[in-house]
């Protein structure tokens, strides 16, 4: 089972069969500690009578009736010999009953290519897409994607359909802000709306996804744990899809014949948009795999995002020179520190929260607190320029995210403070990661709807 002595490979063990019981919506976290509960005292009982760490947590588990499905899920998932031997019958260790992953598959490509139709649809009504209809697709952009992805996590949590009613609503007064607003094309509320109005609707996906578990802190880190994951297979997806675009024009470009109208008008709008229900699937197919792949990441870019904070304040201490007040330049530190945030709550979701404190939480503190230190330059920089050249759309809604991620990003230096200093519980920094998470929808929201019209559309 484990190189480690049998107390802490049993440990090891108990970790990974919770670990897995938590991914799976049908149980709630007291259904979990409950379980744990049971294994636990079934362990002891056979481990009296003789058996081995292994051999009594293997029964153990498999004693487990109530969850016994969900048990042979987890010998699938680990490759363990002894899991597979003990808990699966031939025929489900040589491939099992896959009617449910082929199921999930269809149901997943079927809602792909509706997003991807999606797209297409405005062109039989005179919009077709082009730069003369790129306002009207830049606003409705999410709207073409995100209520197929409500309705796969609908189908798959086997929601009753009074459970979307709010992502319908929601997305439904979108639909209307979205075509009724008399934005200006070249105006910066049109692209404030557009940039915005996925990221407030995103809440209504993460409803669909918690499966009627979203007012629980453990349901939203999971949709965290979800959002980062995705955004990891969506590029890689996008990077297949770059060299699918350029094997097709070469190839055809071979005979004489130019895709680039195929390229650009189907192929490329259709396939991003049905690429987010796809990566999404995969996520929910492949978890563990991902789950593996991006705490590497995130213990990979922390440390280097972290020296360029340190280096860029070092650096701006010494030398004494101000921020550059550019719009483009203010738009690259939001970038930076919204990437911080995300390497942060991806931290936060993969740590083991009763682990102690290590190096790793140093680091991140350390990334915490040059963040902070650069929303306070990035702060000052915007409200010299609003001092300066008064409010626009975009000066006011820079301001507003700094703030807000000021207040996150402040609160989350002083509780790992205190876990690192041993006075409060990393599971307090989890917690008010995803009390927080509903904040930047809800200013999403606000810059989406109230905006517009507060600076007349332009």
């Amino acid at each position: 089972m484990s190189t480690l002595d049998p107390e802490a490979a049993l440990e090891e063990q108990i970790a990974r069969w919770r670990s897995y019981l938590r991914r799976r919506q049908a149980l709630l976290p007291v259904d979990v500690a409950e379980l744990e509960d049971h294994l636990r005292e079934s362990i002891a009982g056979l481990r009296a009578g003789g058996l081995s760490a292994e051999e009594a947590f293997l029964v153990g588990v498999r004693r487990l009736g109530g969850v016994d499905a969900l048990s042979r899920e987890f010998a699938r998932e680990h490759s363990d010999r002894l899991w597979k031997q003990l808990l699966l019958t031939d025929a489900e260790a040589a491939g099992g009953d896959q009617t449910r992953g082929r199921q999930e598959a269809a149901v997943a490509l079927g809602l792909a290519v509706g997003a991807g139709v999606a797209v297409k649809v405005p062109a039989f009504f005179g919009l077709a897409l082009g730069d003369e209809n790129a306002a009207f697709y830049a606003r409705n952009a999410a709207l073409f994607v995100l209520p197929f992805l409500v309705l796969f996590f609908g189908w798959k949590r086997r929601l009753a359909p009074a459970a979307l009613v709010w992502p319908a609503v929601a997305g439904g007064a979108a639909a209307l802000l979205a075509n009724l607003y008399p934005f200006r094309t070249t105006g910066d509320t049109l692209g404030l709306f557009a940039l915005h109005l996925p990221i407030a609707l995103w809440l209504g996906v993460g409803v669909a996804y918690a499966g009627g578990r979203w007012a629980q802190g453990n349901a939203r880190m999971d949709f965290i744990r979800f959002s980062g994951e995705l955004f990891i297979y969506y590029v890689l997806i996008a990077l297949g899809g770059g060299v699918l675009i350029g094997s097709t024009a070469m190839t055809f470009k071979a005979i004489g014949l130019d895709a680039g109208h195929f390229i650009g008008y189907w192929l490329v709008p259709c396939g991003a948009a049905g690429a987010v229900v796809v990566a999404s699937w995969l996520v929910e197919a492949k978890q563990s795999v991902v789950e593996n792949m991006a705490p590497v990441l995130t213990r990979v870019f922390t440390p280097l995002f972290a020296c360029v904070l340190l280096s860029f304040l070092v650096t701006l201490v010494a030398t004494g020179r101000g921020v550059d007040q550019a719009r483009e330049v203010l738009i690259g530190f939001d970038a930076l520190l919204i990437i911080v945030l995300g390497l942060l709550l991806y931290a936060v979701s993969a740590r083991d929260p009763q682990a102690p404190p290590g190096t790793f939480d140093v680091l991140q503190l350390v990334l915490v607190a040059g963040a902070l230190l650069a929303d306070g330059v990035a702060l000052w920089a915007i409200a010299v320029r609003i001092q300066e050249f008064g409010f626009t759309p975009n000066r006011l809604a820079g301001l507003g995210l700094n703030g807000v991620l000021l207040v996150n990003l402040g609160w989350s230096a002083v509780l790992y403070a205190r876990f690192l200093r041993g006075r409060g519980p990393f599971a307090a920094l989890e917690r008010w990661q995803t009390a927080y998470l509903p904040v930047y929808a809800v200013w999403a929201g606000l810059v989406a709807v109230v905006f517009p019209p507060l600076f007349g559309f332009r």
